[in-house]
Formats: C-alpha cells, sequence, structure tokens
C-alpha cells in the first residue's frame, strides 16, 4: 500500500431531504454506524480520507473512481495498487461496500473492534 494516499471514505451527507417525511431531514443509518466508528476510533479519522457526497445520484466523485454501478455509501475506496485479495475492483480500484464488509475490513487492517 502506498505510504502517502489513503483509503478514501464515502459517507452521504446528512440531514438531506424527503418530501414524504417532512421537515427535519433524514440520515443514512449505514453512513451513520461508519460514521460511529469513526466516534469510537479516532486513529481511523487519521488514516482515511472521509469524503461527505450529497444523496442524489449520480454522485459524480464516487462515480469516477468505482463507476456508476457501485456509487452506494459507504464505500471505502483504497488507494490505487491497494489489491487485497477477495475485495473487488472497478476501474482499477479496490473497494469494500456496505457497512458490516468495511467495519471488517477496517477491524483487519487497523485492528479497530467488529460489530457485535
Amino acid at each position: 500500500m502506498s505510504t502517502t494516499a489513503k483509503p478514501i471514505l464515502f459517507l452521504l451527507r446528512a440531514g438531506f431531504p424527503e418530501s414524504k417525511h417532512g421537515t427535519g431531514g433524514l440520515y443514512c443509518p449505514e453512513c451513520a454506524t461508519i460514521a460511529g466508528l469513526l466516534y469510537y476510533y479516532p486513529k481511523l479519522v487519521e488514516a482515511l480520507d472521509v469524503r461527505l457526497v450529497d444523496v442524489p445520484r449520480p454522485r459524480p466523485e464516487v462515480v469516477a473512481m468505482v463507476g456508476e454501478e457501485n456509487q452506494s455509501c459507504p464505500v471505502l475506496v483504497l488507494p490505487q495498487g491497494d489489491l487485497p485479495a477477495g475485495v473487488p475492483v472497478a476501474n482499477g480500484r479496490a473497494f469494500v461496500s456496505g457497512p458490516e464488509p468495511i467495519v471488517n475490513f477496517l477491524a483487519d487492517r487497523y485492528g479497530t473492534a467488529r460489530s457485535h
């Protein structure tokens, strides 16, 4: 893995509008799970490049890295050249998608706890 490039963690920005739910906005519970892990383990905030993206699709920054079919959040995009076995690759970039796979990947790589 490159010593300069950090994995990029894309999370949806909280408080997005949803007309059928009235005022106050919504948040993504899957992204909130990962945000909670960042709270528990501040070392992850230092180790990752955390980027908040807006909810509407397409999400250009995510699409540019891992393609339109992989723009769901949360998604962790690994630096170029970091290609662990068993991790999907799109546009030459390995990525981990979804809260449980991300939590498990971070536990393996950074020694954080796993979900109970």
